[in-house]
């Protein structure tokens, strides 16, 4: 990972703001994602797919569900950036509503194990 591909592959504010939020959540499922950043699932997972390609992410199937987190393999430079950013756009409008849509979505994954 060098910086110019961190930046390029975060670039895109969608796939920011999905890194965003695993970075504070952890992992989440495709329709979490889906949820908060209130946006169709194919849009979501081709972002996805992206920041899969970038190395960034990871997925990992649970039954017929796709969860995905960040990569643990990254760089320790990666972690503080995306650290930072989270940080600096905690406050914002669009990043605060994404957690707020995250934390009140009813039937979570790991509440019910299904999503809707």
């Amino acid at each position: 990972m060098t910086p110019t591909t961190l930046f390029k592959c975060l670039a895109d504010e969608t796939r920011l703001r999905c890194m965003v939020l695993l970075q504070k959540e952890g992992k989440l499922c495709v329709c979490e994602l889906t949820h908060a950043l209130d946006m169709l699932q194919p849009k979501i997972s081709r972002h996805l797919a992206q920041l899969r390609q970038c190395n960034l992410l990871l997925d990992s199937r649970e039954g017929q569900w796709v969860y995905y987190q960040i990569n643990p393999a990254l760089p320790a430079w990666v972690f503080d950036i995306l650290d930072t950013t989270v940080k600096e756009l905690g406050g914002e409008h669009k990043q605060q509503g994404d957690s707020d849509r995250l934390q009140t979505m009813e039937s979570r994954p790991e509440m019910k194990r299904c999503c809707n």
